[in-house]
Formats: structure tokens, C-alpha cells, sequence
């Protein structure tokens, strides 16, 4: 089955954040996210990448945009999803976003 491309928003389970990833700096990864009125947990994570851009301001400084995660989950699909540090419209809450999922629907 091909990847299929989602960009919707996807909630985190409160109390479900990696803490350790949130110790070295970076967004805590859900270990359970809602998304579309199903609940999905994280059985692995296979790959993790930062976006990076110039900064707003002109400085010749780099600035992490985004963090992917690429990661399995209980219902044995894999999915992309990211965490957007600065979303551009600053009216929205939403922080973490399901890109897109690969496998059984």
C-alpha cells in the first residue's frame, strides 16, 4: 500500500509525553496521539530529523522549524508526524501534526 498524505492536526494524550526527549531540549513525543476519533499508541520509533531555516531577523543563524518522527504504532501502520516549534499563524493551538500514514487501513 503507498503512503498516503494526511497534514491534519493530531491530539496528544495528556500525561503520555517522553520525558527524556523533553530533558535534552527537544518536544516531548506522545506516546498515545488522537486523531480522527481513534486513539493510536507509539510501539516504536524508527527515525527521528529536524527542519531547520533562517532566522526571521536576518541573522545568518539557523533555527530548528520542525521535528519528524517516523514511527509504528498498534494498529501496525507507519506514520509520519512532526512537531511544529513556531506555527505560522499564531491564533493556533495545534502543535503536532500526522503528515502522512503507510500501511493497513
Amino acid at each position: 500500500m503507498p503512503e498516503r498524505f494526511v497534514s491534519e492536526a493530531i491530539k496528544p494524550v495528556t500525561a503520555t509525553y517522553d520525558t527524556a526527549r523533553m530533558a535534552a531540549g527537544e518536544p516531548g513525543l506522545p506516546r498515545e496521539f488522537a486523531w480522527r476519533g481513534r486513539t493510536f499508541v507509539v510501539r516504536a520509533v524508527l527515525r527521528t530529523w529536524r527542519e531547520t531555516g533562517k532566522c526571521h531577523h536576518g541573522s545568518p543563524e539557523r533555527y530548528v522549524r520542525k521535528h519528524w518522527y517516523e514511527i509504528t504504532t498498534n494498529t501496525r501502520e507507519t506514520m509520519k508526524i512532526y512537531f511544529e516549534r513556531q506555527p505560522r499563524d499564531t491564533k493556533r493551538v495545534e502543535r503536532w501534526w500526522l503528515f502522512s500514514i503507510h500501511g493497513p487501513e
